[in-house]
């Protein structure tokens, strides 16, 4: 009776044993839902590869050893940092993938990750409008209003960004990049302090664009950099980065200054291509 009994445990191990080998091999040739979801996806070898290149011109540009230091970090953003889509916008891997590079390629020049101070970003279809109050120091009265915005560093813990500014970056070779200029505010709030020789010298550039705007002059910078220091300099960082041969003509030193500031030296990378493909979906 013993043996009989020896004999049928063992064969319902073995009969238990080739079903689970049979569900795991039937799992891997049909995935679940729960297995296919674009999450888990996105984590098999290539799979954000593939997102750069279809969807990020600056991924083009960088040199491999670049590449190799952007993918480590992606995964750690990615992982770390959580994305919220703003009334019910749904904010797809494919977006996530496309914002959190070009914030990481702003930091690649410096090794440790400098995004601790990030608790996570919101997303907007399209530009938002935000309620402010400015109170005049001299007489006291304070004003109220609102702006459309296609980006926001709200306070020094998160950002909000506009999809569509997003996305059309990727499209033009006009300088303009929402995330570059958002994350730059970011890392100015976070990491204050700096050299002064610095500091005077991105003072004198800023004030050389008011004085080209007041003048009426036509600029490669984007006027908007004539609002305040902090403005200058995120939108000097976008031209660093999105036409860095243009920026190292026209302005020579700014573009030293911003190349030993963020350790990189774009204008050496590979040119830009053309255009990328939309990544709303």
């Amino acid at each position: 009776m013993a043996r009989i009994l020896l004999v049928i445990a063992l064969i319902g191990i073995v009969v238990v044993y080739l079903w689970r080998r049979r569900r795991a091999a039937a799992v891997a040739t049909y995935p679940s839902t729960a297995r296919t979801n674009a999450a888990d996806l996105l984590r098999l070898p290539g799979a954000r590869t593939s997102i750069l290149e279809q969807h990020v011109r600056l991924w083009h540009r960088l040199p491999a050893p670049l590449q190799e230091r952007l993918l480590l970090r992606l995964d750690e953003f990615l992982e770390r940092i959580p994305f919220t889509g703003a009334h019910d916008f749904i904010v797809t891997e494919t977006m996530r993938t496309v914002i959190a590079a070009q914030a990481c390629i702003v930091t690649l020049g410096h090794e440790h990750y400098p995004f601790d101070d990030l608790r996570g970003i919101t997303v907007y279809p399209d530009e938002f409008v935000v309620e402010e109050s400015a109170e005049d120091e001299d007489t006291g009265v304070v004003t109220e209003g609102s702006r459309t915005l296609s980006g926001q560093a709200n306070g020094s813990d998160r950002l909000v960004l506009s999809w569509r500014d997003v996305e059309e970056a990727q499209l033009h070779d006009d300088g303009y990049n929402v995330v570059i200029h958002e994350v730059t505010h970011f890392l100015e709030r976070s990491y204050p302090g700096g050299d002064p020789a610095a500091h005077a010298a991105l003072t004198a550039a800023y004030e050389s664009l008011c004085a080209a705007v007041d003048r009426g002059d036509e600029t490669l910078l984007d006027p908007y950099g004539a609002e305040d220091p902090s403005e200058f300099l995120a939108v000097a960082a976008e031209f660093f980065f999105e036409r860095p041969a243009d920026l190292a003509v026209r302005h020579p030193m700014l573009y030293v200054l911003l190349r030993d500031s963020f350790r990189l030296d774009p204008a050496g990378w590979a040119p830009p291509p053309t255009a990328v493909g939309n990544a709303s979906s």
